[in-house]
């Protein structure tokens, strides 16, 4: 607080220092008076939240106002800054929430306006309990919490007239709400809307360029209390440990549509580049990121919340490398534990024996309908709320015979009646027909068969009831069967789930008379059914209480004599009175005593919320039947009506009394309309519940006796299941009111909630079980839930049975005080138990409403339910936002909550969302449904407006880090292998010294020879044929003519180019012929050439600048490409992107002069350079290798071997063939083995996806070659059209060999739905194969002809982050499926090491694959030789264990090598490499080392709108980028589903989740995401995301 110091406050004039004293003075004593009136009153109810302490003379904020004018000439002002804003952050005083409703406002309209939007719910009003959560807050407001607020693309959300963000209320009867407060919110909604609008459409505009997600979300600190916005927080932050990234920017923003594979390396980073060397281009912070970048500026907000620890410290203890143990929360030592004696069961009064009871409830009917005909039994309202009808007992009885005469005779024939005594039967009636449905309910009883009243028409799981109780009959009414939905024959709709009905209406003159001789059956009560109740259990499935006809009778003799009714009593029933409290006082216990029910149905409520209390007053009722709602809302209305009088209520009965908020209501109601004669003793809470019926209620008292006691329970105490009272912590406290006595002649006990029923002791929280005749008997058809629940013996601590007696449990949680009285503190339903302490949902919504929720939350409409997230429960809590509500006020509600629940339940919330107004599920009478908004949830398809996940907050139960054990050297590790028998993971290809080729490669060193020597010996073999997209050939090249074009192109190199003898060529050629004779031409002139990827029109400003830097970083000193490039690069789209006046010499080859050249350039020797390789990699490094003569002499003749490839043989090629394999195997391959390549450009797909399968099909190819990406594209495009595939004869049985040419992990998936897909059209499932090659060596392993076929072997995921292997079974939990990655290539040896020691590894390690062989590349062309890089990776040694000294090149690819049971060629067993990823990539978390394609693999299977998704670290945040690929509503459906599935399968947790549009995850030519790139461009911000989602 930014007090005056007292040294300050002493140099203050002696008058003002006097003048503050008495301020003082006055403001302690008024303080002491108020709160010496709460704790007298103990609960203190007001109209809103947080009015300041009110009482006399002066306020809190008085005496600020005071104090502030009285010290303003003494105090300097912060410069710049609000005054009144310095002292808002001075007091630490919340403002109030909102103006309370002026006094004066009697009218209707008025009372509507105070009450619109954004009520409280209000069963959990409770003033002290606001307090204590303002009180919490403040303490928390101390410490300064930033929380970097979600990034959301402004057109995502764009609130345009409220119908459209606010879907209509649907609710028959909201729960919450009235239906004319909606008007009047709706229509002040559309209002406010329409005045917005014009600044939304701006926003929005401004929202669409590509840093529109900057628009405003950072300022959301201002203006509210807190001085200066957040950005002023984390100017001033610093981050420890500063982790820096490698050294990459980049300067292309992707565009939203994916362009056509391009490779994009950051600006001007090359491998193997000296480090000083490119520092300009980046700006001085430690990471590499432009400080003003506002992604970074909230990860180091993100960081800096993360920074605070967590509550429960992670406990130190030894972690196995193979296990990782997830942690086991430990109970704590101070936690309170139960101390009291075992309980003993209480008994109620004995029920009475009044003589004239009668022995069933029917005869009770027969009686009053016989002999008080003209006593009226049941009033019903009309819309209005006037009695519309009134029912006597005479046209009850009389019409209750007839439906039964019907039910019985005339539905069917006389031999096969439609009904029989002991069926069920299902009553579907409307909330505002209680006539209709109590005849149908008492006619039922008469023909016994068995009524089921059921909600709604249409819900799936009350069709699951139906089935269970196999009902095939339905009674409703003539208005109600015309509301059902009908097929297009007029017949009812099956509905989902349903079984089929045959639907009766029950309106009289659709009824038949019954004979004079024709009477009902009624025997004496005994133990078979009379109706069944229904009840949702917390999963959301419905089942039925059965309860008996002897239950039925006695439940009415223990309600009549506890409310001790008596003959001809008026009561008005609010409930609804299908089930529950309103079925058994309003229909069944009503005709037992002959009382009057004046029924107030919902819809009444709504439009007058007062009704109730009229009715009481005109019918001067005796006792009326309500819930809290009803209290709450007839307290909003109360000024309409000065002159009612409730003095002739002897029990205002509370049926959710149970609910421990009930008592504010309670005690507000009774202040309020004491002065209209309610006694404070007529106030009845009671319990209940489906299963124990009423279990307690408390008895009318007597007047002027004290009232009963109250409960303050230490909340603290609450979650360990034990009764406290609550002394020190006035925070965390819940006052519970009791609910009377247990029930006449019932006995009650309270058992543990989980495991066996062992009785409680007396000062431990359990479940409460009644036993009584007045209970459920079963879940009809449900034996097993019957058992546990109906027929519960409990038991001692020892274990043994106490008593023989069963009981029934309740399903509510409670205890038993002094004096016998019942307390319930919540309902096992709303339990919520987190890592062993118990929560309750109620009380969790009650903070959540607490904390001025009336600015944000619709209504009052929060859900909060527990979802099993890895091995514990996670708090969720969802609520409806109000359509005004902003962004930052939304935000700042839901931080403060998370504060709120944390300070007062000690429990940390996983996950809080908000959705627009009236979506959540709602049950029939319009409360939130919870099971279904769990399951929305889980399934995705919630739709919240803002989400806020707080994953490092609750999920203490992670495995400790690993910790790398230091000092192991290499020796011990070999040493260990060798002990342990485990071999050294080394494999190598056939020996090439045993397979002598033919004289060829002992004539010719060079290509450009053995291109000269075909060129004479066969001029006209083609080598080369060019397909378009049509399938047509649009050229080919003999020998002859590839020799005669490449001489004419060295001589034009030579003439124009004026190069010399090892200067370096650009080509930049599309895929073709071209490409291949501009190759041979350089070979002949003496030339290196460098292939680049020629710049794509459409998106210059992407791809030019890659084309620049290769041209650059190459030196080269020419360009040689066609006319149409030429003119692109020259272009002034091009000068846009790159300064176009420094390209090299251009030149184009479309027309050559015939020029022969004077002599063919021949290398001196075979170490001589032949070409560059450029390429980007996945980590967005651009690097050039030098590949020499002996090298392309060696690898051409590897291919050749494995693949048996000979002048006489075809093979298709649809592969980018600029660099690696591709480019060797489009360019090389077939000059050195003389086989006919056919060559498809893969862009050529794109516009005919059958090229590719139909060349292969109508050329009879053996081998082909492809990449991912056309694998992709046929799996997608053709996957549906393989009919077609067989319609236009295609046969793929000729395919010996379909290698996928790769540089990654084989996607197993991908192949096996490839082969799977193809298989009918000819396709052998041992075709497909992959190739495996890197930087360092282009091909390491090639699958080939001969050999064994492609292994596959699953592993354990767990152990590889350790770097193990261990093989599992298929299907095992957490198993990953590899496959090998083609055979090792002849001459190639390859050796697993440790990249850290470089030690060779055992096959039961994963570590770094390194190659020895004659075509492995002689080192990276850099512009400034380092020479430490090119030694580590070309020319390496093993640390230990190699005496031949051999000389390795690292891969940079982890793998491990497994001896196989296959034989290879040489006759040894098969030892098969499997690559599982590059080194550069993996993320290091928690000490051990992740694959990202692991993550995203698991990321991709959440949600079916996820289209790609890619993930990277930043600052040791895991970062998970998403494309979205379904409606931009479902974005943050996205976030708890991806933190959730990479908590649970990897134990990590997400930092951000990142949501993008479908394309914007750049991919490479070989179908590879460049994820470096990626996150490059999230943190230069310019990924323009939908949604950014920071979890806490």
């Amino acid at each position: 607080m930014a007090e005056p110091a007292a040294a300050g406050v002493s140099s203050l004039p002696r008058e003002v220092r006097e003048q503050l004293a008495e301020l003082e003075l006055e403001l302690s004593e008024e303080v002491d008076v108020s709160l010496a009136l709460i704790a007298r009153s103990e609960l203190l109810v007001q109209e809103l939240i947080t009015h300041p302490l009110v009482t006399g003379d002066i306020t809190q904020k008085g005496y600020e106002k005071k104090r502030a004018k009285l010290l303003a000439p003494y105090v300097p002002q912060t410069q710049g800054v609000d005054p009144a804003l310095q002292k808002e952050s001075r007091t630490q005083t919340p403002a109030p929430a909102a103006a309370p409703a002026s006094a004066s406002s009697s009218s209707s309209s008025k009372f509507h306006r105070a009450r619109s939007g954004g009520a409280r719910d209000e069963r959990y009003r409770s003033d002290i309990h606001t307090e204590a959560v303002q009180a919490a807050l403040a303490k928390h407001k101390e410490q300064k919490m930033a929380l970097p607020m979600p990034t959301k693309r402004r057109s995502t959300f764009v609130q345009s007239p409220a119908d459209a963000c606010t879907p209509p209320d649907t609710s028959s009867a909201s729960e919450d709400e009235g239906s004319l407060r909606r008007q009047a919110a709706l229509s002040a909604a559309l209002h406010q809307s329409l005045q917005n609008a014009e600044s939304w459409i701006n926003r929005s505009i401004q929202g669409s360029s590509t840093s529109s997600s900057a628009s405003s979300t950072l300022s959301h600190g201002e203006g509210k209390g807190t001085s200066g916005s957040l950005a002023d927080v984390f100017a001033n932050t610093r981050i420890e440990n500063f982790s820096v990234p490698p050294d990459v920017t980049a300067t292309t923003s992707s565009s939203s549509a994916r362009p056509a594979a391009i490779d994009l390396p950051p600006s001007g980073i090359v491998k193997g580049m000296h480090k000083g060397s490119n520092r300009s281009s980046l700006m001085d912070t430690a990471d590499g990121v432009p400080v003003s970048s506002r992604v970074s500026t909230k990860i180091q907000q993100l960081l800096n919340t993360l920074k605070r620890p967590k509550r429960p410290p992670l406990k130190e203890f030894f972690v196995d490398d193979f296990e990782e143990i997830v942690e086991v929360p430990q109970p704590d030592p101070n936690q309170p534990k139960p101390e009291g004696r075992q309980m003993t069961p209480v008994k109620g009064e004995p029920l009475g024996v009044v003589c004239n009871w009668p022995p069933a409830l029917e005869a009770a009917l027969q009686r009053w309908g016989t002999t008080q005909a003209k006593c009226p039994c049941l009033t019903a309202l009309d819309v209005t709320g006037k009695p519309v009808y009134t029912l006597t007992y005479g046209k009850l009885w009389s019409r209750s015979l007839k439906l039964a005469y019907t039910l019985l005779n005339k539905l069917g024939t006389k031999n096969e009646p439609v009904l029989k005594p002991g069926d069920r039967v299902a009553l579907v009636y409307p909330n505002n027909d209680p006539v209709m449905f109590m005849v149908a309910f008492y006619g039922c009883l008469l023909a016994e068969v068995i009524p089921v009243p059921i909600e709604d028409a249409g819900g799936q799981q009350i069709g699951f009831l139906l089935g269970s109780c196999g009902i095939a009959l339905a009674l409703t009414t003539e208005v109600c069967l015309k509301g059902l939905p009908k097929t297009q024959n007029g017949e009812i709709v099956q509905f989902k789930g349903w079984p089929r009905l045959k639907w009766v209406v029950t309106d009289s003159k659709y009824l038949s008379k019954s004979p004079k001789d024709w009477q009902p059956n009624i025997s004496a009560a005994g133990t078979e059914p009379a109706y069944i109740e229904y009840k949702t259990s917390k999963e959301g499935s419905v089942m039925g209480v059965t309860v008996s006809r002897i239950a039925m009778l006695s439940h009415c003799q223990a309600l009549s004599q506890a409310c001790n009714y008596s003959e001809g009593e008026t009561i008005v029933n609010v409930l609804d009175f299908k089930k529950d409290a309103g079925l058994w006082h309003g229909i069944l216990t009503n005709v037992m005593n002959k009382l009057h029910t004046i029924s107030v149905p919902y819809s009444v409520m709504k439009t007058c919320p007062l009704s109730w209390v009229q009715r009481v007053h005109t019918h001067k009722a005796k006792v009326a039947l309500v819930k809290c709602r009803d209290l709450h809302w007839a307290m909003m209305a109360h000024r309409d009506q000065r002159d009612v009088s409730l003095s002739s209520l002897r029990m205002l009965i509370v049926t959710d009394g149970a609910n421990p908020w009930s008592v504010s209501s309670c005690d507000a109601f009774l202040s309020l309309f004491q002065s209209h004669g309610l006694k404070p003793e007529a106030i009845c809470p009671c319990a209940t519940s489906p299963e124990a019926m009423t279990i307690a209620i408390r008895r009318p008292g007597v007047p002027g006796a004290p009232l009963p006691g109250r409960a303050i329970l230490s909340m603290n105490g609450l979650s360990f299941g034990v009764i406290r009272v609550n002394t020190e912590d006035k925070n965390s406290a819940l006052t519970v009111q009791d609910v009377g006595h247990v029930m006449p002649g019932g006995m009650m006990c309270i058992v543990k909630p989980d495991g066996p029923p062992q009785l409680c002791k007396t000062d431990e929280i359990g479940e409460i079980c009644v036993s009584s005749r007045a209970g459920g008997m079963m879940y009809y058809g449900l034996a097993g839930l019957t058992k546990n629940t109906f027929e519960v013996i409990p038991v001692n601590s020892a274990g043994s049975p106490v008593g023989d007696v069963p009981f029934v449990r309740s399903g509510l949680l409670g205890f038993v005080g002094p004096g016998s009285l019942v307390f319930v503190v919540g309902k096992m339903d709303g339990l919520l138990t987190v890592s062993g302490r118990r929560h309750n949902a109620d009380d969790i919504v009650a903070t959540g409403l607490a904390v001025e929720s009336i600015k944000t939350v619709y209504r009052g409409r929060i859900a909060v339910f527990s979802v099993s997230v890895f091995y514990d429960e996670r708090i969720v809590v969802v609520a409806e936002q109000r359509p005004d509500a902003s962004e930052e006020d939304s935000f700042q509600w839901m931080s403060r909550v998370l504060q709120a629940i944390d300070s007062i339940h000690q429990v940390g919330v996983y996950c809080l969302a908000l959705v627009p107004a009236n979506t959540l599920p709602k049950t029939p009478l319009g409360g939130i449904h919870i099971s279904q908004t769990k399951q929305h949830f889980l399934e995705g398809s919630l739709h919240p407006c803002n989400i806020l996940m707080c994953p490092h907050t609750c999920v203490t139960n992670l495995p400790k880090p690993r910790q790398k054990q230091p000092g192991v050297g290499p020796a011990s590790v070999m040493v260990g292998n060798l002990v342990a028998g485990k071999r050294i993971a080394q494999a190598s290809g056939r020996d090439l010294g045993q397979l002598e080729d033919n004289d060829l490669v002992k004539k010719h060193q060079f290509l450009t020879e053995v291109l000269q020597w075909r060129a004479q010996a066969t001029p006209d073999h083609p080598l080369f044929l060019l397909l378009n997209a049509k399938g047509t050939t649009v050229c080919t090249a003999t020998c002859l003519q590839l020799h005669k074009k490449a001489e004419r192109i060295a001589s034009v190199l030579c003439d124009k180019g004026h190069l010399n003898a090892g200067d370096n060529v650009v080509l930049l050629y599309p895929p073709g012929i071209e490409l291949i004779t501009a190759f041979y031409g350089c070979l002949y002139a003496g030339c290196i050439p460098v292939t680049v990827r020629p710049p794509h029109a459409q998106s210059l400003t992407a791809t030019l600048p890659t084309v620049r830097m290769i041209v650059e970083v190459s030196k080269a000193a020419c360009i040689l490409t066609t006319q149409t490039l030429m003119r692109l690069l020259k272009s002034r789209e091009a000068a846009a992107a790159v300064d176009v006046k420094t390209w090299p010499t251009i030149i184009d080859t479309d027309d050559l002069p015939r020029k022969r050249l004077s002599q063919i350039y021949k290398p001196p020797t075979s170490e001589m350079l032949a070409y560059l390789d450029f390429s980007v990699s996945t980590t967005g490094m651009l690097t050039g290798v030098k590949m020499s003569h002996a090298a392309v002499s060696g690898l051409c003749r590897a291919i050749k071997l494995q693949c048996e490839l000979y002048s006489s043989r075809q093979i298709a090629i649809c592969l980018d063939p600029y660099c690696g394999l591709g480019f060797v195997l489009w360019c090389l391959c077939s000059v050195y083995s003389g086989h006919q390549s056919i060559l498809i450009p893969p862009m050529e797909l794109e516009s005919n996806l059958f090229l590719w399968l139909s060349t292969v099909s109508q050329y009879k190819i053996r081998d082909t070659f492809c990449s991912y990406s056309v694998m992709e594209l046929c799996t997608k495009g053709l996957g549906n059209q393989v009919e077609m595939l067989k319609s236009r004869g295609i046969n793929l049985s000729c395919v010996r060999t379909c290698v996928v040419v790769a540089e990654e992990r084989p996607r197993v998936s991908l192949t096996h739905s490839f082969s799977k897909l193809f298989k009918d059209i000819g396709l052998s499932s041992r075709a497909v194969s992959t190739t495996f090659g890197s930087r360092v060596n282009v091909a390491i392993c090639l699958q080939g002809t001969s050999g064994p076929d492609p292994t596959t072997v699953y592993v354990d995921l767990k152990s590889l982050r350790h770097d193990r292997v261990r093989l599992v079974e298929r299907g095992a939990p957490q198993s990953l499926l590899l496959s090998e990655s083609g055979k090792i290539l002849p001459g190639v040896k390859v050796v697993i090491v440790n990249p850290e020691t470089k030690g060779p590894l055992g096959d039961s390690h994963l570590g770094e694959i390194w190659v020895n062989s004659p075509h492995t590349a002689s080192g990276y062309y850099t512009i400034y030789d380092n020479e430490t890089l090119q030694a580590d990776h070309f020319n390496t040694r093993l640390s230990f264990g190699d005496a031949a000294q051999t000389l390795w090149a690292r891969t940079g690819y982890l793998g491990f090598v497994r001896r196989t049971e296959l034989t290879a060629a040489s006759g040894e067993r098969h030892d098969a490499l499997y690559v599982v990823g590059a080194l550069d990539e993996t993320l290091e978390l928690r000490g051990l080392r992740y694959h990202p394609i692991d993550i995203e693999t698991s990321v991709s299977r959440t949600h079916r709108s996820i289209a790609e998704c890619a993930v990277f670290t930043w600052t040791n945040l895991l970062v998970v980028v998403v494309e979205l690929c379904g409606c931009e509503q479902e974005a943050l459906d996205l976030v708890p589903l991806v933190t959730n599935v990479v908590l649970e399968e990897h134990y990590l947790i997400v930092g951000v989740v990142v949501v993008v549009d479908p394309g914007v995850i750049p991919i490479n030519s070989r179908g590879e995401k460049q994820r470096m790139h990626l996150r490059d461009s999230f943190l230069a911000d310019q990924l323009d995301p939908i949604y950014v989602a920071y979890n806490m």
